[in-house]
């Protein structure tokens, strides 16, 4: 696939894992801003797009290893990869991070008050984060894999108290971009993740640690919003 300044940064990244990595290497929205053209994304991530046109092109050969085609790839094994992978990952993040930043904040926040706004959007990021997750796990994806059973079989699906899935998907956009913006604003507060140079070794692992948290969530949402979001759609449109 050839790309240009007008080409959805969703269809990029669904294109190729390398390309994928490229826009994340850059900080580019692919997720959350998934409907936006490469050129308006690269606006807002301050990189020129003719750049990223020119790794694209580099690295259009490259292959991750492990990398899976979820596009193509049944319901069931993708809702199933992003709790085995995604949901545990966030709450293992949650449960080692947030007395990383305790330990920091105590340490250095006299001299980097920055720590204790980070301290708060992580936090708040923790709530959405383990609110969501929930409400997927025991609602939304339950459905999604029975819907992919029913039209396994030919047969209808029992009516959802939410009426279509586009409702709970609608609903978990949202929260997605809320999510986003909390990591935004964290990526914001600790200068691009960029420890100062007095840092100890606590201080560095924890600005890692919230990089890794970005782009996991990255891929996370990633997968929802362009690959099951909009096949659970056109998949329930066939068995209603």
């Amino acid at each position: 696939m050839s790309f240009n300044n007008e080409t959805k940064v969703k269809d990029i990244a669904l294109s190729h894992p390398a390309a994928r990595h490229v826009l994340e290497d850059a900080g580019v929205d692919y997720c959350c801003g998934g409907g936006k053209s490469l050129q308006e994304a690269c606006l807002h991530a301050d990189v020129p797009a003719e750049e990223i046109l020119k790794r694209l092109r580099e690295n259009s050969k490259q292959v991750q290893a492990g990398e899976e085609n979820w596009a193509s790839a049944p319901l069931c094994d993708l809702t199933r990869h992003i709790r085995e992978k995604h949901h545990r990952y966030v709450r293992g993040a949650i449960d080692g991070v947030q007395p990383l930043l305790d330990k920091v904040k105590t340490k250095h926040g006299e001299n980097h008050p920055e720590l204790a706004k980070i301290q708060i959007l992580f936090g708040e990021v923790s709530r959405e984060m383990t609110m969501h997750m929930r409400k997927e796990e025991q609602v939304l994806f339950p459905y999604i894999d029975a819907v992919e059973d029913a039209a396994g079989r030919n047969a209808a699906v029992e009516p959802p108290f939410f009426q279509t899935v586009r409702n709970p998907i609608q609903a978990m956009m949202k929260e997605h971009d809320a999510a986003g913006e909390l990591v935004r604003q964290i990526r914001e507060a600790s200068s691009d993740y960029s420890a100062p140079p007095e840092a100890c070794t606590s201080y560095k692992t924890l600005y890692q640690e919230l990089r890794d948290f970005e782009a996991d969530l990255h891929q996370h949402v990633h997968l929802e919003n362009n690959i099951l979001f909009p096949r659970a759609v056109e998949l329930e449109a066939s068995v209603v």
